[in-house]
């Protein structure tokens, strides 16, 4: 683990100094209160929106940032900003598995839980993060696996992003400069590829996989 000025907690062990940022008021209360009453957590700050947190954690440099996943923030702005702060990420487990992707690839850099982990697990995923350990859901790894194996091009994904719109063949071809039939072509693949019947239901497991 990095030198970074770590106190003595009570009984003489290291003192992890904590940042968390949570937009939800009662989970952020609720988990401040948690890790107040661990001799070996110090908790620097307690916030509420991303670019409070991006600021505190360059000025104050705490061990671990424990971040809300729904934040749009982006975790490697964090660590350019604090290269010695490891991110503990709450991921929900509905969170799209594309995000979960993302995520799950600056693993090592940062470690991922998820929100219905116990306080129990949380402080100790804190702790061994902070000692350089790997923190890694199951359930979101899987997600994220899933995610990985996107049988859309970019062009169909832009497509299907613009039918969640609701925008027609015609609107599409003109948003993206293409001609209606080639905006045609590219919805029958999309259904082909996606085992869907309409373009709803194209869009319905897409958003599942989190290839859109």
């Amino acid at each position: 683990m990095t030198d970074r000025g770590i106190g003595c907690a009570m009984g003489g062990g290291a003192v992890i100094r904590v940042l968390l940022g949570h937009r939800g008021a009662l989970l952020r209360g609720a988990l401040a209160t948690v890790f107040a009453t661990e001799d070996d957590l110090d908790v620097v700050a307690v916030l509420e929106h991303a670019d409070e947190v991006l600021l505190a954690t360059a000025r104050l440099q705490p061990d671990v940032l424990v971040l809300d996943a729904q934040f749009d923030l982006r975790v490697e702005t964090v660590i350019r900003r604090a290269p010695a702060t490891d991110v503990l990420v709450l991921s929900e487990p509905d969170l799209p598995a594309a995000v979960s992707l993302r995520l799950a690839r600056q693993v090592p850099r940062i470690g991922l839980i998820a929100t219905d982990a116990s306080p129990g697990e949380l402080v100790t995923a804190i702790r061994q993060l902070a000692s350089g350990e790997t923190v890694l859901d199951p359930g979101l790894a899987l997600a994220a696996l899933r995610a990985g194996d996107n049988p859309l091009t970019d062009r169909e994904r832009q497509v299907l992003r613009l039918v969640t719109t609701g925008a027609t063949a015609q609107e599409i071809a003109r948003k993206l400069c293409l001609s209606a039939g080639t905006v045609r072509n590219y919805l029958s693949r999309i259904l082909t590829k996606t085992h869907a019947r309409s373009r709803i239901d194209a869009v319905r497991k897409a958003e599942r996989a989190g290839w859109i």
